[in-house]
């Protein structure tokens, strides 16, 4: 036997409604609707409708803070401990339940500033979401190339054997002897076959590696003569790791020429397959919107995309019928109760994102006005304080989530990074380093590339301390060339 700390399931139900994405948001409160026969979805419009008669000539009152305690329910994410009251009287738990719908129509009447769309925005807006439509993988579109194609009986099981062993990048996993082998038909049937599919779309879908891939869509566009093609074929090694002086004296060519049929090999598609990835069909939703207004920055949330959920009438009535059994009233007494949590930690979890976001704004504001290179450097840690949760809500709540701002639409975690303090004392982000090595490469002479060491001498005179080895790794996960490989002969 040993002690061991279990988080409690309603906890467990609201860390997950708190680091799932909008999308994802929506599928657990569908997965709740169908479990929870006391719940019902209404339209944001229809809440609306209803508060405002309610509210007429009236002040809005005050959301409470994601920080403080649903009325009912004990929160805290630091501790992870979480519990509810119980609540016996019918008449008391009604009028619970009427608060709760008040304060939930007016979290949304709050948070939900009206954000407005010009006609053109909301034409493009719908045109997104009718475009989404199911796409077809690339083994289901060779599949039918293959009925449309003059293969006989015979091949049309050899074809479909091959395209099984294409990946989704377009490459053609195993040799020609390895199905041989498995399946005991020969080599030559498979290889003739394998030639026939390398001539459908994609261009050069079924290859055997990249060396062949470059060189089937070449083949198509008739360029077999081509220096490129020559480069491909006969320098496939030099090429990868760029040793154009060694390229030139190999094709007896000058080295102006080989850059340039270097840079038209650039130009073909690595990754035959890429249209076909289900990746392509994924959009971004993001969860919280920063609008300029006047000198200030407006956040809200979206809100639009979460589901608006309340406790059914027809519940309530049952539960006050004096005919209903004792069976009955805990089963529905039961069902409330989960209802009215996940009525909370949906209405929570939007007001801690929506205080992360304010915060990051305030924080971040040079970012908002001027661009990426004024980006500061900040802390989870640093937001926990203000918010009033543990790091560990932040972390869960900017994971995977994003935010719209005048600079364009990045990932809320992107604004969490560590940092630099220049010579004049103010503190510069590793990102806005990056982007500083960035732009020294962009504009540093072909014949000339800067070796990491005159980039730490460049960033020093601009009172940014860093060493050598950091300018390595940065330019790394820039995907920057060493200084040699990016020489322009």
């Amino acid at each position: 036997m040993s002690l061991q700390q279990v988080l409690a399931p309603q906890l467990q139900q609201s860390l997950a409604l708190l680091q799932a994405p909008t999308l994802e948001l929506k599928a657990l409160v569908e997965q709740e609707l169908q479990q929870n026969p006391v719940l019902e979805e209404v339209a944001l419009e229809d809440m609306e409708q209803k508060d405002k008669p309610e509210r007429d000539g009236e002040p809005t009152p005050e959301v409470p803070d994601a920080a403080e305690p649903p009325p009912d329910v004990t929160f805290d994410p630091a501790t992870e401990k979480a519990h509810s009251e119980p609540v016996d009287d019918f008449q008391a738990e009604f009028e619970r339940l009427t608060q709760l719908d008040q304060e939930w129509r007016d979290h949304f009447a709050q948070t939900n500033l009206p954000i407005r769309h010009s006609a053109e925005e909301e034409e493009k807006r719908q045109f997104m979401f009718d475009s989404l439509v199911a796409s077809t993988s690339l083994q289901e579109n060779l599949i039918e190339q293959v009925r449309l194609s003059d293969l006989t009986e015979e091949q049309r099981p050899i074809a479909e054997m091959i395209i099984g062993n294409i990946d989704d990048y377009g490459y053609l996993k195993s040799t020609v002897e390895e199905m041989a082998f498995a399946t005991s038909i020969s080599a030559d049937k498979i290889l003739e076959v394998l030639l026939v599919i390398q001539s459908f779309h994609p261009p050069g879908v079924g290859a055997r590696d990249l060396r062949e891939c470059l060189m089937l869509q070449l083949e198509r566009e008739g360029r077999q003569k081509s220096l490129e093609y020559r480069i491909i074929s006969e320098h496939m090694e030099a090429l990868g790791k760029r040793r154009v002086p060694e390229m030139a004296r190999g094709l007896n060519q000058s080295v102006e020429d080989i850059q340039k049929g270097i840079a038209r090999i650039a130009l073909l598609e690595p990754r035959p397959g890429r249209a076909f990835l289900p990746d392509n069909d994924q959009y971004i939703l993001p969860e919280v919107f920063v609008t300029p207004m006047g000198d200030d920055f407006v956040v809200t949330t979206n809100n639009e995309q979460i589901p608006h959920l309340r406790i059914s009438n027809t519940y309530k009535d049952l539960m006050a019928q004096a005919n209903s059994s004792t069976e009955v009233r805990d089963y529905i007494r039961e069902k409330i109760r989960a209802g009215k949590f996940l009525i909370k930690s949906l209405q929570q979890r939007q007001q801690t994102i929506l205080n992360i976001g304010r915060e990051i704004v305030k924080r971040q504001r040079d970012f908002m006005e001027r661009g990426v290179a004024y980006l500061k450097p900040l802390t989870m840690v640093q937001v926990a304080e203000v918010v009033g949760v543990h790091e560990t809500t932040v972390s869960r709540a900017v994971s995977g989530k994003y935010i719209q701002t005048p600079q364009g639409i990045f990932e809320m975690k992107y604004f969490f990074t560590g940092g630099y303090q220049t010579a004049t004392g103010e503190s510069l982000s590793n990102t806005s380093v990056k982007q500083s090595i960035l732009e020294l490469v962009k504009h540093e002479s072909g014949s000339a590339p800067l070796s990491d060491h005159e980039v730490v001498e460049i960033l020093s005179e601009r009172g940014i301390p860093i060493a050598r080895r950091t300018v390595a790794k940065y330019r790394s996960e820039l995907n920057i060339l060493p200084s040699h490989m990016r020489r322009k002969y």
